[in-house]
């Protein structure tokens, strides 16, 4: 048999081609989009094991399983990025492996930062972020204020609750509260440097007490409210009208006590945050959740410390300075404003990946 070929007219081939291209592209299309489909179960796999070594702090320290098989999934996301993007699909499954791969590649390629600059990132935008959005700050912060303010209540109206603040505080230290208050405020530079390293180490004891004890919850609780009762029956007693050196007393604690009383609430909250992570697992093992819960508090203790030392120098140097009060009544206006300020203006939530 013998065979010719005889050409198509042109416009039969361009009726023909045109619709064969189109439904090529369209199967191309669904093919792809229905294997990225099924490519999202190892997506969510390589989101696990990113947020695990995060917790962990380097790719180096999970198992050598771990480590290759991320790899994999890690190049899988590389070729399905660049799928997606060329056969332009829904920009939110674009968006949403954009930022998968680059999350896994900061783990595979984790540069360092200056201990400054990531000092001042934690200090100023993870630590007012992480104090604003996390309940167990809430919790502290009502329980302390709360029983401080009730306390201080009851400690000054005698006549409302007779012996409250007898009770709570003893003799003696009533006796060496007024005994150190009754005569004017009074220092000399170093008795300024001395006091000021005491305070430190005091203040600072208090908040890692509240702050240890806080993975076992309860203790940690306690401990916070004894301290609240105690502060503020201290207060409520010292501002009575007949009480021996009130006036030098709260002349003394105005200054420092916005900052201190602030350090303590927040070293409460951070170890509530983090014995949540021992009862809370979400889907994690314990010691998993443990580390992750300790990364989301180390911000808000990391602020308490500062806040500390803030209060430790105030008490120091100008607690006890010869300055007149409306300079040391300025300086507890103006450091309440800035605690606001850090806490509501820099810890309200904004919008991008990081802001959610």
């Amino acid at each position: 048999m013998q065979w010719s070929l005889r050409p198509w007219p042109l416009r039969l081939l361009f009726h023909q081609r045109v619709p064969d291209e189109r439904r090529f592209l369209e199967r191309c299309f669904m093919n792809v989009a229905k294997i990225l489909e099924q490519r999202r179960v190892q997506w969510f796999e390589l989101e696990q094991l990113c947020s695990l070594l995060e917790v962990r702090g380097r790719i180096r320290r999970g198992s050598a399983d771990q480590i290759s098989r991320f790899a994999a999934l890690y190049r899988s996301a590389c070729a399905d990025l660049a799928l997606a993007t060329a056969y332009q699909l829904p920009p939110a499954t674009v968006t949403y492996l954009h930022q998968l791969v680059a999350r896994a590649h900061n783990q595979l390629y984790r540069s360092r930062q200056s201990s400054l600059a990531r000092w001042g990132e934690i200090l100023f935008y993870e630590a007012p972020q992480a104090i604003f959005a996390d309940p167990c700050v809430r919790v502290a912060t009502l329980c302390f204020f709360g029983i401080f303010s009730l306390a201080m209540f009851a400690g000054y109206q005698e006549f409302a609750f007779p012996g409250f603040a007898e009770k709570m505080l003893g003799a003696a230290q009533i006796e060496q509260m007024e005994a150190s208050f009754e005569q004017p405020i009074q220092g000399s530079m170093s008795h300024y440097i001395s006091m000021s390293a005491f305070y430190i180490q005091h203040n600072t004891g208090i908040g890692l007490r509240c702050f240890a004890f806080g993975i076992l919850l309860v203790p940690c609780l306690l401990t916070l409210c004894f301290n609240a009762a105690i502060l503020g029956a201290s207060f409520g007693y010292m501002a009575r009208p007949e009480s021996v050196g009130g006036e030098n007393f709260l002349e003394f604690v105005t200054a420092h006590g916005p900052f201190e009383l602030t350090a303590i609430a927040l070293s409460a909250g951070a170890g509530l945050s983090l014995g949540m992570g021992w009862f809370r697992t979400a889907g994690l093992s314990r010691l998993d959740s443990l580390r992750t819960s300790a990364r989301r508090s180390i911000p808000i203790i990391s602020a308490a410390a500062v806040l500390f030392v803030l209060a430790a120098f105030t008490e120091g140097f100008l607690s006890p300075s010869p300055l007149p009060y409306v300079v040391k009544a300025g300086w507890g206006i103006f450091s309440s404003g800035l605690l606001m300020f850090y806490f509501v203006v820099l810890g309200f939530p904004r919008g991008g990946p990081r802001g959610t």
